[in-house]
């Protein structure tokens, strides 16, 4: 992870979940980690495959110079991008799985900002894992970020995180790159697209106990 605000975020949401494999959204304190919140967000399904925006820290609806609450996840991705997003999220929820995504932010004509988004798994209230926390964060601060909205995020890369073995601390190890995904196969399964990233590498979560 090469944000402090992401790395903050995962060691809160691993010390949450204990020894189980998520932890539950009413174990969330924002007094705990109430100097990131600007930067955090909640996903939540909805219907089918819908994935929606439940919350958005005040950072993220700045950076986008609009409310992102209600709208959906896959609507801050370029067009050919928003099936892909979608499954990722889905991913995350259906295999208990947290990711660190690699995006680039378009704005204007030309401008161009790193960010580091991370995703991390929750139980709703019924028991249910149907929600994201997670956060967007850029990796830089360009002049003209207070003055030029970000329109889209392109995604370049993912890592799948192994809750069970590694240290997150790891921040230099290579990434998987994504290609770009044909139109063709753009209602393929991400979790075909996951394995394929953890036959070639996983990084792992950092547990100590």
């Amino acid at each position: 992870m090469r944000s402090k605000t992401t790395m903050h975020l995962y060691q809160y949401w691993d010390t949450l979940r204990g020894h189980l494999d998520v932890p539950g959204r009413g174990q969330i304190e924002p007094a705990d980690i109430r100097h990131i919140l600007p930067d955090l967000f909640i996903l939540e399904r909805t219907a089918g495959t819908t994935i929606r925006f439940r919350l958005a820290g005040t950072h993220i609806c700045a950076l986008f110079a609009r409310e992102l609450r209600g709208t959906t996840f896959d609507a801050l991705w370029l067009a050919e991008q928003t099936s892909r997003m979608t499954r990722i999220a889905v991913e995350v929820m259906t295999r208990k799985t947290p990711v660190i995504l690699s995006a680039t932010a378009l704005a204007g004509s030309a401008e161009r900002l790193p960010m580091e988004i991370v995703l991390l798994p929750m139980r709703s209230p019924d028991g249910t894992i149907d929600r994201v926390i997670g956060a967007l964060v850029p990796l830089s601060r360009p002049h003209w970020m207070n003055s030029t909205p970000v329109n889209y995020l392109d995604l370049s890369g993912i890592r799948v995180l192994d809750t069970a073995k590694t240290n997150v601390f790891l921040q230099n190890r290579p990434e998987i790159a994504l290609p770009r995904e044909p139109l063709r196969h753009r209602h393929d399964g991400i979790g075909k697209a996951i394995r394929r990233v953890l036959h070639l590498r996983v990084f792992e979560g950092g547990r100590q106990d």
